[in-house]
Parts: structure tokens; sequence; C-alpha cells
């Protein structure tokens, strides 16, 4: 029996991808990443990921983790440009595992129904 309050979101690999041999302006390399566990933003250590990279991405990461249609192109669509039009490289977004967390650990706000 599924527990009411609870509820599941993907974890986010952002990675980036670029034509071989392309000057990128964006202070990255290919395969530079980070990674979105719940929502707490891992990068590798000694990495640093350009904040207006980070920028592009970011409106979509929540919808991202979450359980989205086939047909959906949230669900299809896994390539942001960088935001610097000079730059040919991409952010790459691509769910990678699934986290379960509990609404009152998210939150203050108590669950409608639930008398709290």
């Amino acid at each position: 029996m599924a527990d009411l309050h609870t509820f599941e979101l993907h974890d986010l690999k952002v990675e980036v991808t670029a034509p071989e041999g392309a000057r990128l302006y964006c202070g990255a390399k290919p395969g530079d990443y980070f990674e979105l566990r719940g929502e707490m933003l891992h990068l590798p250590p000694a990495q640093g990921f350009s904040i207006y990279s980070i920028a592009a991405v970011l409106p979509l990461l929540a919808a991202k983790q979450r359980p989205t249609d086939a047909a959906d192109w949230m669900t299809t669509d896994a390539e942001v440009a960088c935001p610097d039009p000079n730059c040919p490289s991409r952010l790459r977004i691509t769910r990678i595992g699934k986290r379960v967390f509990r609404h009152e650990d998210t939150t203050a706000v108590p669950m409608p129904g639930s008398g709290a």
C-alpha cells in the first residue's frame, strides 16, 4: 500500500556536451557535470560550473525531476543550448535515479485532511 505522505523525484545529471574540437566560451569542458539530488546541487571535487549555464537549465530542473507523460516534450527533450550564443556547447539533462521524500520532511504545511 502506497504511503500518501511520500513522493518520488528523479535525480538528475546535467552534463556539458560539444562537437569535438569546438571552442567553448563558458569555461566548461565536455564531460563537466553537476548532479541534482532532491534539492541539493552536487559538483565533483575541483570542478566548477558557470552560473550562466546553471541559470539556463534551472527553470527546467524541477519539472525534469517529476514524472511526466511519455508524449510530453519535457520527457523527450534533454538538451539546452549554452546561454552564450557564440558557444556551441549543450547542457544535457539526464534522469539518473529516483529518490523518495516524505511530505513532512520537505514543508511545514500539513497535508490536507491530516488534522495537523
